[in-house]
C-alpha cells in the first residue's frame, strides 16, 4: 500500500467510489470489495442498498431545509448568504449520496461513474465553500455583496470542476490517471478537503478568541470537530468492526453520515 492507494480505505468503508478504483486481487477486475457491508433490503419488489444510510440521508435533507429556512429568516446575520450557499451545497451532496448509496443509480450502470464523480465534486465544493464563508467574519470585505457571494461561488465551482474531472479521468482511465493510479483523486478528496476544513476551524477559533467576549461558540466548534472526527474514525478505522458487530444491518457509513450531520448542525449553531 502506497500514498494515494484506496485499498485500506475501501476495505473498511463501502464508499461508492470503491467500485471504480483499485483491482480485485483474485479476478483482476476493477473495484475494491469492502470486508463487510450493510445488507440490502427489498421494498415493493425494489432492492435498496444501504437502507439505514438512506434513512440518515433523508433525515439530513430535512434538517438542512430547516436550517436553511431559519438562517434565511435572520436578515441581520453576518455572512447569511455565504453560509446558506454552504448549506445548499451540503443539501445537493446529500441528495447525490442518497442516490448512489441506496442504489437508485446502481453500480455497474453507465451513469454510475458520473454520479460518483458528481458526489466527489460536490464534496470538494462544499468544503471550500465553508472555508470561504469562514473569511466573512474577519470583515476583509462586506458580507452579502457581489464580491463576497461570487468569490464563494467561483471558488466552489472551480473546486467542483477539478474534483469532478479528476474523478472521471480516474474512473475512465484517461490522461495517465486510472483505477491503478489514484493519487490525484486521493489528494483532491482527502488532502485538499482536509486543508479547507482545518483552515475554517482555525479561522473560527481565532475569530471567537480575538473578537468575542462570549466563549460559548468555542464549545460549538469543539463539538463540531468531535462529531466529524468520530464519524471519520469510525468509517475508516472501525467500519468492518461496526458492520460485523451489528450483523450487517448497517456499517460505518451510517454513523459517519449522522456524525457529519451533527457537525453541520454545530456550524449552524
Amino acid at each position: 500500500m502506497g500514498f494515494g492507494d484506496f485499498d485500506s480505505i475501501c476495505k473498511q468503508a463501502a464508499l461508492p467510489l470503491c467500485t471504480m478504483v483499485g483491482r480485485n486481487i483474485v479476478t483482476g477486475d476493477k473495484g475494491i470489495q469492502p470486508a463487510c457491508y450493510s445488507r440490502t433490503i427489498e421494498v415493493a419488489n425494489t432492492v435498496i442498498f444501504q437502507g439505514a444510510a438512506g434513512i440518515a440521508h433523508i433525515c439530513a435533507l430535512l434538517m438542512t431545509v430547516i436550517m436553511i429556512v431559519h438562517v434565511r429568516s435572520k436578515f441581520t446575520a453576518v455572512g447569511r448568504k455565504e453560509i446558506i450557499s454552504f448549506f445548499w451545497g451540503y443539501f445537493l451532496l446529500t441528495i447525490i449520496s442518497l442516490l448512489v448509496d441506496a442504489g437508485v443509480v446502481p453500480p455497474g450502470s453507465a451513469a454510475y461513474p458520473w454520479f460518483v464523480a458528481l458526489q466527489n465534486g460536490l464534496a470538494s465544493a462544499t468544503c471550500i465553500s465553508l472555508m470561504i464563508a469562514g473569511f466573512v467574519g474577519f470583515q476583509l470585505y462586506e458580507d452579502g455583496t457581489f464580491l463576497s457571494v461570487w468569490l464563494l461561488r467561483i471558488c466552489s465551482a472551480t473546486m467542483f470542476a477539478i474534483s469532478f474531472i479528476i474523478s472521471i479521468m480516474t474512473f475512465k482511465d484517461i490522461g495517465g490517471l486510472g483505477p491503478d493510479n489514484t493519487v490525484g483523486l486521493f489528494v483532491v478528496l482527502y488532502i485538499f478537503n482536509a486543508i479547507f476544513l482545518a483552515v475554517y476551524v482555525v479561522m473560527q477559533v481565532l475569530l471567537v478568541v480575538g473578537t468575542l467576549q462570549d466563549r460559548w461558540p468555542l464549545g460549538h466548534i469543539a463539538f463540531g470537530i468531535f462529531f466529524f472526527v468520530v464519524g471519520q474514525v469510525i468509517i475508516y478505522a472501525f467500519g468492518k468492526a461496526v458492520c460485523e458487530g451489528i450483523n450487517h444491518y448497517m456499517d460505518g457509513l451510517v454513523i459517519a453520515t449522522v456524525c457529519n450531520l451533527l457537525a453541520v448542525m454545530m456550524i449552524y449553531k
